[in-house]
């Protein structure tokens, strides 16, 4: 039997899934690899690391649990975005890859906030300027390294580009990663010269450009004799996790919204139009040509609830981070919405949307003497879905939002579900597809291979499975909590300034 094999490359883990032609789920294995911070607001990993964790997460579930019984029609890439990956002439990567939770360009990416140029790239390229953006990460490189080491670098890529690399011999990168590097624009589908001369790069030192669907890619020999494929396997390039989270959860027209909490979280929208916001407070990246999805991310997802397990959860080293995570829930769900008057400010990581300052840090706010750990695991699953809404509180002002869908490891638990919905005051829709992300790529991959008409057509059987209801009592209380929040993330701004001045000597 045929099937799709979908490859998602995430922050944390890596994920190989099997599709067979109705796009269900037949089969998955996954990989884990870590995330280095060897400075404060340095972030970086490993790309060699990643890619031997993707041969073993493919090679496991083509040769393991998929065997003789499904023949592979396609191999599909998504992947997280935002990575910078210097390569020399042999595709060596120069050093670690720099991730989107990396804030070392604070200052390059503030130089082109108040630049001239500036506004006329946001509005070319979609991309926020922030130290997330490869733009500014590659400005980084450039005032921060030797001349003679920066004039060794033949290709700035990400990590998905290096995954295909080492596969195909190939460099492209599509049109939906490229949207989310600050240097892509997303109207002319070229390579932004304003962003490129900031940047002090040429085009010749970025990938080919193609589109999400672009299928000539071809696998070495010994990766076709290694995962038993044959030549007649297309090889399709895909999109980013995000793009393909919005069209895993079924939405590629206006009206409704996605919200995703794995590591990090985003809140999108989708349309044929951007979002024109005048203080560049959204994203607008490519899903194909004339669909964009817009919204804005957070770098403070699950990552910060799995911090707080790491922290606070559990004594010992061994750690089994799932049945911790369900425990703490459990003990979260006995105390009443508001954690008892506590807040958290989840700014573990800076934040992007919507107050894009790297210099952002987290708090806990109106502790007292009745506070147990209960409240402080309630207050941070609270605090992590207020930053979530005040990113909705804004697009709601640029489009219509009747429904919630959402997808991610962390947003479909079910306190976090509810508390969304409460928030929101929305009902909130978990759909079939757990995984959104590589749903999304199996859908892009069948379209490709004709099954579909077009991405709307697939998205259309997306079905929702779960359903969550707003707790009008919840809802009323935790809009006085939303007030405080964004009142105290945006008033702390000097003080957080001031406190990563004196992070160093």
């Amino acid at each position: 039997m045929d099937c799709i094999v979908t490859l998602d490359i995430g922050t944390t883990k890596v994920k190989a899934s099997a599709f067979d032609m109705s796009a269900n789920l037949i089969g998955w294995r996954q990989g884990t690899y870590p995330t280095f911070h060897p400075q404060p607001d340095y972030s970086e990993q490993d790309a060699e690391q990643i890619f031997l964790t993707v041969l073993y997460a493919l090679k496991s579930l083509l040769n393991d649990e998929l065997g003789k019984k499904y023949h592979p029609s396609a191999l599909i890439f998504g992947a997280s975005m935002h990575s910078v990956l210097p390569i020399d002439k042999q595709g060596v990567p120069l050093r670690n890859a720099v991730i989107w939770a990396d804030n070392r360009g604070r200052n390059e990416a503030n130089a082109l906030k108040e630049a001239p140029e500036g506004k006329l790239i946001y509005e070319a390229t979609g991309t926020p300027l922030h130290p997330m953006s490869p733009l500014a990460k590659i400005c980084w490189f450039h005032n921060h390294t030797p001349p003679t080491w920066f004039e060794k670098v033949y290709k700035f890529i990400s990590i998905k580009e290096y995954v295909i690399y080492q596969l195909t011999g190939q460099l492209v990168i599509d049109h939906s990663i490229a949207s989310s590097t600050g240097l892509f624009n997303i109207h002319t589908l070229t390579w932004e010269k304003l962003a490129l001369d900031f940047a002090g790069i040429k085009p010749q030192q970025l990938s080919e450009l193609v589109p999400i669907d672009f299928g000539e890619l071809k696998l070495k020999k010994e990766y076709v004799r290694l995962f038993r494929l044959t030549s007649a396997t297309k090889v399709i390039v895909g999109a980013s996790d995000g793009c393909l989270a919005t069209l895993g959860a079924g939405v590629v027209t206006e009206g409704d919204a996605t919200i995703t909490i794995g590591s990090s979280g985003a809140m999108r929208v989708a349309g044929s139009q951007v979002i024109q916001d005048s203080q560049q407070r959204f994203f607008n990246y490519l899903l194909t040509k004339g669909k964009y999805i817009s919204g804005g991310p957070t770098n403070n997802g699950g990552v910060v609830f799995e911090w707080f397990v790491q922290q606070f959860g559990a004594s010992g080293i061994h750690l089994d981070m799932d049945y911790t995570i369900k425990q703490l829930l459990m003990e979260a769900e006995r105390v009443p919405a508001g954690a008892g008057g506590l807040l958290f400010l989840p700014y573990l990581l800076g934040e992007r949307a919507p107050l894009w300052n790297a210099n952002a840090r987290g708090a806990y706010i109106g502790t007292n003497i009745t506070h147990e750990r209960r409240h402080f695991i309630r207050a941070t699953v609270e605090g992590i879905i207020y930053e979530i809404y005040s990113i909705g509180k804004l697009l709601q002002q640029y489009r219509s939002i009747q429904n919630l869908y959402i997808n991610g490891a962390y947003a479909t638990l079910p306190l976090f579900a509810q508390v969304l919905s409460d928030v929101f005051g929305k009902t909130v829709y978990i759909n079939d597809k757990h995984d959104s992300a590589s749903a999304g790529a199996a859908l892009l991959g069948l379209t490709h291979l004709g099954i579909f008409k077009d991405l709307e057509d697939a998205a259309r059987t997306i079905r929702s499975v779960e359903t969550y209801q707003p707790n009008p009592t919840h809802h009323e209380r935790y809009g006085r909590f939303t007030e405080i929040f964004e009142r105290l993330s945006y008033k702390l701004s000097e003080d957080f300034d001031a406190l990563v001045a004196l992070q160093t000597p």
